[in-house]
Formats: structure tokens, C-alpha cells, sequence
């Protein structure tokens, strides 16, 4: 358990010395802000909006809807691209700069290593969303204040209520990305370039999500692993969408155990040495 532990300390101290980790905590931090500024300099949207991102026109009324409007936002393109920079450069990354093969030289475990620097990405890809909800939560608490929450149902929250759900919010987002962290990680295996890997993992990422768009396409879009990935604003109805944050969070339990297994397959067999 110690050498678990140790490992995954390991991981987790290697993204902190990362500018880039810094840079895109700063980044994701910014949206919510951005989105606040944005909405109280500008005139109020249409109440009929059908192009605002949930939660977007409730902004004006309750701060507590500044964190929710940017998990929507940060969604799309920002958690895709973390991810691909904290799975899809796990093992490629280390391949890269050659210091896999120093990596495993020690007796590590090849699946014990891949589940380290999953728990690494799960665990990075988690602060950033934390970060996003605590800086919405600054950002609108202070421009618009923190009310009882309506709910997409008409029934309110009070605000314990409604910060909690919020919080699940950030919990269940990060469960329904853990399916494309296993796909980035799998992708990490099968090649030595680093930007190769992040990139190939922001693509599926992001086609996946534009596949889940296209009406033609209705037949496979449940079976996509980002499909759920909005399935949280079931939390805010009455009573709680369970059955479809259920459905999502079973794809991306599937697509987890599956790619994971696949990435210490392929990883098991590979040669360093080469």
C-alpha cells in the first residue's frame, strides 16, 4: 500500500511542477469570471434563449448559477484538453523525454504505474473543476449575490441545498470524464511523442461531442463516451434525473474498465528499450 501511495505522490508532484498545469488552472479559473463581468456589462439575454448554455440567463438572478454556467462552458473544449494533457501525456510523455525505461527500471509494476497515473489524471482533472466551482462561486457571489435556488423544475433550493448539488455537480462530471481518461491513457501506450498522444486525446474528446450533436447519428450517441457528460443538470430537477445520470455514468464506467484494461495490455507488452 505504501509503494502504491508513494507512486501516486510521485505522479501527483510531477503535474505541480508543470507550468502548464499552473496556466491552465489560471485558464479554467478565468471562465466563470469572465462569464460574470461579461453578463453584468452587457444587456440581459432573451429570456427564450435557446443558445445559452444551461443555467446562463439564471446568472442575473443568483451567483450560484456563475459555477454551473462554467462547468457548461469549460466542458466543450478546456476538460478535453486537460485531460488529453494529464492522461494522454502519461506514458508518451515519459517515453518522450526518455525516462520511462529509468521509470521501470525499479521493480514498479507496469499495471500498478498505469493505475497511478490514472488516479493522477482523475485527481488533476477533479482540482480543475474544484477550481472552476470555487471561482464561479467568488465571481457571482459577489457581483449578484447568493439566493435560494430555483431548480429546472420550478421548485427552489435553499442555498446548503443548492451548494451541495453543485459540488455533485463537479463530482459527477468527473466520473462521467473518467471513461475518457482511460481512452487518453490507452492512446499514451501505443506511441513515444507526447503531443501526439494529448492531441489524439483532445480529438476524441471533441468528436465525440460533435458526434453527439448530429440528429443522424441518434443511435450510437448513448454508447458515446462523452454523452453524459451534461447529465448532471438532472441534480437540479425535481425530483433528481437519476436514471439518466445512471445511463451516463454506466457508459463511462464501461468505457473505463475497458480502455484501462486495454492500456496495461498494451503497455505489459510494450519494449522500452527500443
Amino acid at each position: 500500500m505504501s509503494s502504491r501511495a508513494s507512486m501516486f505522490r510521485v505522479e501527483l508532484s510531477k503535474q505541480v511542477r508543470r507550468w502548464r498545469t499552473w496556466l491552465l488552472a489560471a485558464a479554467l479559473a478565468g471562465v466563470p469570471v469572465l462569464v460574470v463581468v461579461a453578463i453584468r456589462l452587457s444587456p440581459p439575454p432573451p429570456q427564450n434563449s435557446q443558445d445559452a448554455p444551461p443555467f446562463l440567463l439564471q446568472i442575473v438572478r443568483n451567483g450560484l448559477f456563475a459555477p454551473l454556467t462554467g462547468l457548461a462552458l469549460v466542458q466543450p473544449f478546456f476538460m478535453s484538453l486537460a485531460i488529453g494533457l494529464f492522461a494522454g501525456d502519461a506514458i508518451a510523455g515519459e517515453a518522450q523525454s526518455g525516462t520511462l525505461r529509468y521509470l521501470l527500471v525499479r521493480p514498479v509494476r507496469r499495471p500498478r504505474l498505469i493505475a497511478s497515473k490514472y488516479a493522477a489524471a482523475m485527481t488533476f482533472t477533479g482540482t480543475l473543476l474544484l477550481i472552476v466551482i470555487c471561482s464561479g462561486l467568488f465571481a457571482g457571489g459577489i457581483v449578484f449575490g447568493i439566493h435560494p435556488m430555483p431548480t429546472l423544475s420550478g421548485t427552489s433550493l435553499s442555498v446548503v441545498d443548492g451548494l451541495a448539488r453543485i459540488l455533485a455537480s463537479g463530482a459527477f462530471i468527473l466520473l462521467a470524464a473518467s471513461g475518457i481518461v482511460a481512452v487518453g491513457m490507452w492512446i499514451s501506450t501505443l506511441t513515444d511523442s507526447g503531443p501526439g498522444a494529448i492531441v489524439a486525446t483532445v480529438i476524441v474528446a471533441i468528436a465525440s461531442q460533435i458526434a453527439d450533436q448530429i440528429p443522424s447519428l441518434h443511435a450510437i450517441q448513448p454508447f458515446l463516451p462523452t454523452h453524459g457528460w451534461l447529465g448532471y443538470t438532472g441534480l437540479f430537477r425535481f425530483p433528481v434525473d437519476l436514471v439518466t445520470m445512471r445511463e451516463g455514468l454506466t457508459v463511462s464506467a464501461a468505457y473505463t474498465a475497458v480502455f484501462l484494461a486495454l492500456a496495461v495490455w498494451r503497455f505489459r507488452r510494450r519494449d522500452i528499450t527500443a
